[in-house]
């Protein structure tokens, strides 16, 4: 299996409830990730994302069509070099693969949190996080 499987099938793992007993998932770093008072939740994320010109990514997953795909190269640019590194540090992972990882399972994460093309406010953003985390377990 190549590094890529590995980080794939981590991730798929870690969403579907799956991650080791123990290890920080990938689904619980997106959810702190989207918890994170710098990042702004998921409005805070779309505003970053259209900083960056890449509105119409994050737009398909918030709305209801198919989600778009993204690169970790361009999810690295969004969030920042040391927003990365912190992601890397509780995956055990490198920037480059964290970035990989975190963008193969972000659009789901977030598509999740907006159901019917509604972003949630703050309220309903942690409540949500609460929910999808223990239904993550």
């Amino acid at each position: 299996m190549g590094l890529f499987d590995s980080i794939a099938n981590q991730a798929a793992n870690a969403l579907s409830g799956q991650g080791n007993a123990g290890t920080t998932t990938m689904f619980d770093t997106i959810t702190a990730l989207l918890a994170n008072p710098e990042i702004g939740g998921i409005s805070g994320l779309v505003d970053a994302f259209q900083q960056h010109g890449l509105g119409n990514i994050i737009a398909s997953w918030v709305g209801d069509g198919e989600n778009l795909p993204i690169s970790g190269c361009q999810l690295l640019s969004v969030l920042g070099n040391a927003q990365m590194q912190r992601v890397a540090r509780k995956l055990g992972l490198s920037v480059d693969e964290a970035s990989d990882a975190v963008a193969g399972a972000l659009p789901q994460v977030v598509d999740k949190l907006s159901p019917n093309g509604q972003m949630p406010d703050s309220d309903m953003l942690a409540q949500g996080l609460a929910l999808l985390g223990r239904l993550g377990r």
